[in-house]
């Protein structure tokens, strides 16, 4: 049966605009900034010692990021120093290389008689010898409340960048990039996008490499942050950088950054773990995951896939003391662990991501309301060390008629747990 031609033609042209989208996600080469020594640890239960943060650096390097932060040069209680402080004169006190690296800094204020005076934050940035910053603002009335109201704001932020341009020296000698983050981007474009338009647009003329905005509690739906990138994208042309950084307090964080990324922002920072200031945020890892799932070439050329989930559940137990929670997607435990064939993802299946992509390997989860005799022997295999193959088709297929009859006669079994596994294989005719 024929459809319609113009259904046909309608159809026909849906699906060809969610390519043309695979096509633009396959093509980009984002910009990205790794905060696996800061923004992991801010929510972890126990954190980053000094040792630790030495250790993670090289490792994140070899992984393939090449713009780092360090960390967060403390604004509330300056005088009272952090890891994060010795992190930094570590480094500069033995000559580590820090090329691409940078530090969360907040601005300078420029008083009522035209006096500038640089934040605490500045200043260590320069005698830390830090040669990139992430430099922070608030636009909305929540934001600012406290801190300094709109005109102050924007007659202090030219005179903090220059401060900045002045007195830190970047990258081999030469200016240093400054983002300036809006930490309340979402909320200020949200709640008076023709202020906050306003001062971006006075940014677009100042010295720096770009801006970056928040959506700090995790609130706001994908298309609304698709919907500010591309506001903000009208008034910060390219090659201005334009990032983002979302959390996961609704669940949209992974698809807040792709629209993000398809609506005008070059890319993202965050942590390599999934671990972040509140419940998590769109990581680093998840987003190179998904990147190479749509088939971007430029993520195996530019990474270390193979590294990609050992180290990046390697950190997170290293900030937590605690396993990477099981059913993580992407990360977790669980993620690649078939409690039934069909699921199992194939590298031939335009939109599957098979674990070895990213350095894992598949594994097998008893459930018995579904399990098949695939996936019972791949369980098998894995708790005896026998191969798979080994295991009889019959005791198989008994095992899974054991499962639905035990479980109708109201008897509640983890079959998953190694000895119940090897219970019920013996119930059904194994050879132990």
């Amino acid at each position: 049966m024929a459809l319609n031609p113009a259904t046909k033609n309608k159809i026909d042209s849906i699906l060809t605009g969610a390519q043309d989208k695979i096509e633009q996600l396959r093509a980009l080469t984002p910009f990205f900034i790794d905060l696996s020594l800061r923004e992991n640890p801010v929510g972890a239960r126990v954190g980053q010692t000094l040792a630790d943060k030495l250790a993670i650096l090289p490792k994140i390097r070899a992984f393939g990021f090449d713009k780092i932060l360090l960390g967060t040069l403390d604004y509330s209680m300056p005088d009272e120093l952090e890891v994060d402080d010795d992190f930094m004169l570590y480094l500069r006190d033995h000559h580590i290389d820090t090329t691409g690296c940078y530090a969360f800094t907040d601005i300078g204020l420029v008083d009522a008689q035209g006096h500038f005076t640089p934040s605490a934050s500045m200043l260590k940035l320069r005698d830390y010898a830090v040669p990139n910053t992430l430099h922070e603002i608030y636009l909305s009335k929540d934001g600012m409340a406290g801190q300094y109201d709109m005109v102050t704001l924007l007659r202090s932020l030219p005179a903090s960048i220059q401060w900045l341009q002045e007195n830190i020296r970047g990258d081999h000698g030469g200016a240093p990039r400054i983002l300036i983050n809006v930490v309340d981007g979402c909320d200020a474009l949200a709640e008076n996008p023709d202020s906050a338009c306003a001062v971006f647009a006075m940014l677009a003329q100042q010295p720096i490499e770009g801006i970056s905005i928040e959506d700090d509690r995790g609130t706001y739906l994908p298309f609304q942050v698709g919907a500010f990138v591309e506001a903000i994208r009208c008034v910060i042309p390219p090659p201005l950088k334009l990032l983002v950084h979302m959390h996961a307090g609704g669940g949209f964080e992974n698809a807040s950054v792709l629209e993000a990324l398809l609506r005008g922002a070059d890319g993202a920072w965050g942590g390599l773990p999934k671990r972040a200031a509140i419940i998590g945020h769109a990581s680093l890892g998840e987003l190179i995951a998904n990147l190479v799932r749509v088939g971007n070439q430029h993520m195996q050329s530019n990474y270390q896939l193979d590294q990609l989930m050992p180290l990046a559940t390697s950190l997170q137990i290293m900030d937590e003391e605690q396993q990477v929670p099981d059913d993580l997607p992407i990360l977790g435990h669980n993620a690649y662990r078939l409690p039934l064939s069909f699921f199992r993802q194939r590298p031939d299946r335009f939109m599957d991501l098979v674990p070895e992509a990213i350095g894992g390997s598949y594994g097998y989860r008893i459930c018995p309301v579904v399990s098949d005799p695939d996936v019972i022997a791949g369980r098998l295999s894995e708790v005896t060390g026998r191969p798979s193959s080994v295991f009889s088709a019959e005791v198989l297929e008994q095992m899974v008629r054991l499962m639905r009859r035990e479980l109708r006669a109201g008897e509640r079994i983890v079959y998953d747990e190694p000895t119940q596994l090897m219970a019920l294989y013996q119930r059904a005719g194994g050879q132990a």
